[in-house]
């Protein structure tokens, strides 16, 4: 079982050379996703006088997110494993494959990634509005946690199938397309809806700039609960203790 693998780790982790290089590579795959994300809305929003909220808008925020999160877990693979998310971190954490000391360190960078990207924004715009994600017309709070819940599983699903999972072999080499793929399906899923976070760093950096916190909770507990069940039932079912191993942050 995973929960007998949850590794806690020690306080003096979080002051190691290896680890502060890690997070300071999540600090900053985070600024460049976000950095593009939210600002491809913001730029389409500025063409179209705020008509991103149209497919066109949606398809355009979709193919950002799935071209700049393909880059961003690219290049932290090799130095922290490329989470670029704290629910991934979260999952990974779940299945023993990082320490809780680590994984913190990981969220924390993650946050000041997102919030640095969106004051850039803001900045570099004239101090154009850094949307925060928000439940679109008839969407409720529930409504809204089922869709954050499904779509983080599918992406920690697919990052432990395709970055985790020891018997991955060859596949691992996709696993940055992969991951960009279906968060960028999941967009045009989710999008019209709640905004299809899938990452509580994504949300929480234009809710910070925003000062804008309506239903913010959702796009924490929803994609740590979809992360954590991935974890679990890609542990149990397909890793299982017989195979399991510590992964190494230039492994994932």
């Amino acid at each position: 079982m995973p929960i007998s693998q949850i590794a806690i780790g020690s306080p003096a982790e979080i002051a190691r050379p290896d680890a502060l290089k890690a997070a300071l590579a999540e600090f900053i795959s985070m600024l460049i996703f976000v950095f593009a994300g939210e600002g491809s809305g913001m730029a389409f929003n500025k063409l179209t006088n705020y008509g991103s909220a149209t497919p066109a808008g949606l398809i355009s925020a979709s193919l950002a997110h799935a071209f700049a999160l393909f880059v961003a877990v690219s290049v932290g693979a090799n130095i922290s494993g490329g989470h670029v998310n704290p629910a991934v971190t979260f999952g990974a954490f779940v299945g023993g494959h990082i320490s809780l000391f680590r994984s913190v360190l990981y969220w924390i960078a993650q946050c000041l990634g997102s919030v640095l990207a969106c004051l850039l924004l803001k900045f570099s715009t004239g101090g154009l509005e850094t949307s925060a994600f928000a439940l679109s017309s008839g969407v409720g709070e529930l409504n809204a946690l089922v869709f954050e819940i499904v779509m983080t599983f599918g992406l920690v699903y697919t990052v432990y199938a395709t970055a985790i999972d020891p018997k991955r072999g060859n596949i691992g080499i996709i696993a940055p397309i992969a991951i960009g793929f279906i968060v960028g399906a999941n967009i045009l899923a989710g999008g019209a809806f709640d905004g299809a976070s899938m990452n509580p760093a994504v949300s929480f950096g234009p809710a910070v700039v925003s000062w804008t916190w309506n239903s913010h909770w959702v796009y924490w507990v929803g994609p740590f609960a979809g992360a954590g069940i991935a974890a679990l039932v890609y542990e149990i079912i397909f890793i299982g203790s017989s195979t399991h191993e510590q992964l190494a942050s230039a492994d994932f």
